[in-house]
């Protein structure tokens, strides 16, 4: 492994800065979020998000042992030498990227306040000025598994109603972009495990389809998710059925690791399909650009490599006329980052908003007003991210069991 401690650090001395310290924090929203600080000896603090979920804050703090002492506007640089100094815990893809996306959006944000340059202008140029949102939105209650038995809402909480009446609340809000779960647990009656769609479960579908198109207009965009649920014969004629809702696309039809089964289901249907967000780096998306094996690609940046890989792949998407429309089920803080990485990219089309329910979302940061405005967000023009913490909220909201910073 290539040691970098010795090298000589050549430039001015406002630039001439070092890493003192990587922590992580558990918040608990409507996800376990991740964020993460990099401490630095020029008294700046940057902050970053990490992808949900459990083991990042412990490869966060042993980052540390690497880390530190090193120039926190290397940012490329200290990414890859996370990559290879991890390479043995399954560095160059998984849990290991996760946190190192993370930590690259706290460099970021590090490296633009000792700049004083905003994130986006440090990605290299801005495309926009502001970020349209589709809001993520959910109809009646998800499942919850108690003492190892999943037990479903009431199916009354499915209906093509339910749905409609939750499409236009969230339209009256602002938003002119909605995306819905369409895996539904009517799914699993026949079988739950090989991925047949039964005829019953397509009508069922494509009539929530209905009444929400009925209830928006196609004026909306409108996108379904169905979480890697179906087999390529159900993927195709779910797809099939729907294609006279135009419908923004069927994100996730079936599992993300065969990418000629994804092919095969995107070039059989005229709906847009999209897929992207358990992938991790630019090499695992390639393919499936290239061979156009997708038309929106929605790479996580909080899992995928962070915000200048997901450019990366941005770049190969826009050789191919592609949008990308990233994941985010983030704090406000991957929000952001999402937002200046909207900004300088220029085949990005909607960034996903998914914390609806979250009624404190906005008070995780010190400021006043709500980051959202009918159904966008302005790009920042403060250095670094160009939002900080509210300390208090975050302490009020760590994980149970947790230390928070």
């Amino acid at each position: 492994m290539r040691d970098y401690s010795d090298q000589i650090d050549t430039r001015d001395s406002d630039r001439d800065v070092q890493i003192t310290g990587l922590d992580a924090c558990v918040v608990e929203g409507n996800f376990e979020w991740n964020l993460i600080k990099v401490e630095t000896d020029a008294g700046v603090t940057g902050i970053g998000e990490a992808y949900r979920g459990g083991g990042v804050p412990e490869l966060v703090e042993y980052t540390n042992r690497f880390l530190v002492g090193e120039n926190p506007l290397d940012v490329e640089r200290l990414v890859r030498y996370v990559f290879q100094e991890m390479s043995g815990h399954g560095g160059t893809t998984g849990k290991v990227v996760t946190a190192a996306s993370g930590i690259e959006i706290a460099l970021l944000d590090a490296a633009g306040k000792i700049l004083g340059l905003p994130v986006y202008q440090l990605l290299g140029s801005k495309y926009r000025d502001e970020v349209r949102l589709y809001c993520d939105c959910h109809a009646g209650e998800a499942y919850a598994v108690e003492d190892g038995a999943t037990a479903y809402a009431d199916a009354e909480a499915y209906s093509p109603e339910a749905y409609a009446a939750e499409a236009a609340r969230v339209t009256d809000m602002g938003f002119s972009a909605l995306k819905f779960d369409l895996d539904l647990p009517a799914d699993n009656e026949n079988d739950p495990y090989n991925g047949r769609l039964t005829n019953a479960a397509i009508r069922e579908k494509k009539e929530i389809v209905a009444a929400v198109r009925e209830e928006i207009g196609y004026d909306a965009d409108l996108a379904f998710d169905c979480h890697w649920d179906y087999s390529v014969e159900s993927a195709k004629r779910l797809a099939h059925e729907l294609e006279e809702f135009d419908l923004m696309w069927l994100e996730d039809l079936i599992p993300p690791e065969n990418t000629d089964a994804q092919k095969e289901v995107t070039k059989a249907t005229r709906t847009p399909v999209a897929t992207g967000e358990n992938r991790f780096r630019v090499f695992e998306l390639s393919d499936l650009i290239y061979d156009h094996g997708v038309d929106v690609v929605t790479p996580d940046p909080t899992t995928v490599g962070g915000l200048t890989e997901t450019m990366r792949i941005a770049d190969r998407a826009e050789e191919n006329y592609m949008p990308i429309s990233p994941h985010n089920v983030c704090s406000p803080v991957g929000t952001m980052a999402c937002v200046h990485l909207g900004a300088a990219t220029p085949n990005f089309d909607l960034l996903e908003y998914h914390a609806l329910e979250v009624d404190w979302w906005d008070d995780l940061l010190a400021r006043d007003e709500p980051l959202i405005q009918d159904g966008r967000i302005a790009v920042p023009e403060a250095p670094g991210l160009g939002v900080e913490l509210d300390t208090d909220v975050v302490e009020e909201h760590v994980l149970d069991g947790t230390d928070g910073f």
